[in-house]
């Protein structure tokens, strides 16, 4: 599974071009973002990449969860954004 890493300064609209272009390769993706400003990003990106999917003909939804991890030995939350086609089923990945 790829993961596209947001950071609260990623330009939502290359992180947009970044996730249309995994979407329409891979079918799913998941976008992963620590604190308010990168979720924001996050969220923006995705918003900005279905209307890039909707001229493909793709409609895309998200799944968001919190998912624990490392970082400089701290553990840290993040906020996971599993992006797929609407109708996959998020057990299918």
């Amino acid at each position: 599974m790829d993961v596209i890493r947001v950071a609260a300064t990623s330009r939502s609209t290359a992180v947009a071009g970044a996730i249309a272009g995994v979407m329409r390769e891979k079918g799913q993706v998941d976008v992963q973002a620590i604190g308010a400003g990168a979720v924001n990003q996050a969220i923006k990106a995705i918003t900005i990449a279905r209307g890039y999917l909707e001229e493909d003909g793709i409609d895309i939804v998200c799944v968001p969860t919190f998912i624990e991890i490392e970082i400089d030995e701290q553990e840290r939350t993040a906020v996971r954004l599993r992006v797929e086609k609407r109708g996959t089923p998020a057990s299918a990945a």
